[in-house]
């Protein structure tokens, strides 16, 4: 009788032993990844971000860029620039899933190629979160803008088109963005081209895409972009034999949040506001008083809105 109870004993001692060992090695869930947001917007001045609209969210955008604040084409006859509209953008961005974004846009355009408009799309690669696995934001844009402008007669002129093909132009882009504290910081290497240009000018352009935002108090924050365009000298030369010259994008702005709305105050040496314009073709200084006003306004309209029914 006694050897039974031992051994009735040890096995049940082995199988508590069992159960323990089981319990110890069941995995414990892993917590929800906290992601990190870089910026307000979409867009800063003259650059685009790494952030997308949320899934099923349309937002409504208008960016305005008025004339000279000073030099030739400005001061106080033209009321500093606000008499003049160089260029204005009017354009959706539609948030299709968590990673895919879709954009349309009408831009007046401020020089010889005008009346355009833009298709584009962004899909994010990457977004920064509070762990290892996601040390940065990676996203991708890519457009295609049409000029539907009537061809100039004259030839060798930026919209001598001769065909539909010669007035489309594209734009694709990575932007890579890490936040450091309250500082958020991007990258951007560019590529643009443009079906039709004059002899001696590039078809095909890279640039390297800079942006910061820094918050400075409460919802105020302060924006900065600038990109540098790799252009060869025979273009160089070319131009300046019509007294043209080429100057990198810088934009200077201050941004406010409000319920709803996010509002940009912009300062920019770029008269255009697509990539697919400004990054080639940017021919005022601020050394010469050629930057001029901007604003951009958006507001975020969620499409599958369900109000909840009163009880």
């Amino acid at each position: 009788m006694k050897n039974r109870l031992v051994l009735m004993a040890l096995a049940c001692s082995q199988y508590s032993n069992a159960q323990d060992s089981t319990a110890i090695a069941t995995p414990v869930p892993a917590k929800d990844v906290s992601y990190v947001w870089l910026f307000s917007s979409p867009r800063l001045i003259n650059a685009n971000t790494v952030e997308l609209i949320p899934k099923h969210v349309l937002e409504f955008k208008v960016t305005h860029n008025f004339g000279d604040i000073a030099g030739d084409n400005g001061g106080g006859k033209t009321f500093f620039g606000l008499d003049n509209a160089t260029d204005v953008r009017i354009g959706f961005q539609y948030g299709l899933s968590k990673r895919i974004n879709l954009i349309a846009a009408r831009a007046k355009g401020a020089g010889s190629v005008q009346q355009l408009y833009e298709l584009g799309i962004k899909y994010r690669l990457m977004q920064q979160a509070e762990d290892a696995q996601h040390p940065v934001s990676v996203t991708l844009f890519a457009n295609n803008v049409i000029s539907a402008m009537t061809r100039s007669p004259l030839s060798n002129q930026e919209n001598s088109f001769d065909d539909f093909i010669d007035r489309n132009s594209q734009t694709v882009q990575l932007m890579i963005g890490r936040r450091f504290g309250n500082l958020s910081l991007q990258l951007s290497p560019t590529m643009v081209n443009r079906n039709f240009v004059p002899s001696n000018d590039d078809q095909t352009m890279f640039a390297l895409g800079g942006a910061f935002r820094l918050p400075v108090k409460g919802r105020f924050s302060v924006l900065v972009d600038y990109f540098h365009t790799f252009r060869s000298q025979q273009s160089k030369d070319f131009y300046k034999t019509q007294g043209v010259n080429f100057y990198d994008a810088l934009g200077v702005g201050i941004e406010l949040l409000t319920a709803g709305h996010v509002f940009h105050l912009n300062f920019t040496n770029a008269t255009e506001i697509l990539e697919n314009r400004f990054i080639p073709r940017t021919v005022t200084s601020w050394g010469k008083g050629q930057f001029r006003w901007g604003f951009t306004v958006s507001r975020d309209f969620n499409l599958f809105y369900k109000k909840k029914k009163r009880k």
